[in-house]
């Protein structure tokens, strides 16, 4: 089983920022079993987190010659461009580090509602037996 601190995959990739002319920002990506965290290019910086359980997929995957190019999704529907070198796999690695995470959520929302469910136990009879 994954911890939650574990690094699944560290490197580079590019995010398209959202100002007018739309330029490809080199970012240092680090992907974990709950989030994808992006580290910008000066030191110093914060991370972006990109929390797993505010993603709803990984979609419009598109290879040219040197990139592949992809959109995460969010829950509140805003769509965030990404590009990285063809070998490198990024878009393969965050959507199986967020299906994994769905996985997960899923089985504890199912064990939790077991447990809510399940009738609980009545308490034991205290009766002596004659010796």
């Amino acid at each position: 089983m994954k911890t939650p601190g574990e690094v699944l995959r560290e490197g580079e990739l590019e995010k398209r920022s959202d100002s007018l002319f739309q330029l490809w920002k080199k970012k240092r990506g680090v992907l974990t079993p709950d989030c994808l965290s992006l580290f910008p290019a000066g030191p110093g910086a914060r991370p972006k987190e990109l929390r797993f359980h505010s993603i709803l997929k990984v979609d419009c995957v598109e290879r040219t010659g040197k990139y592949v190019y992809f959109t995460i999704v969010t829950t509140d529907r805003k769509e965030i461009d990404f590009r990285c070198a063809g070998e490198s796999c990024w878009n393969a690695a965050i959507t199986l580090a967020l299906i994994d995470f769905q996985n997960r959520r899923a089985l504890q929302d199912f064990r939790s509602r077991q447990e809510r469910a399940a009738p609980a136990a009545p308490p034991e009879s205290q009766t002596a037996r004659a010796p």
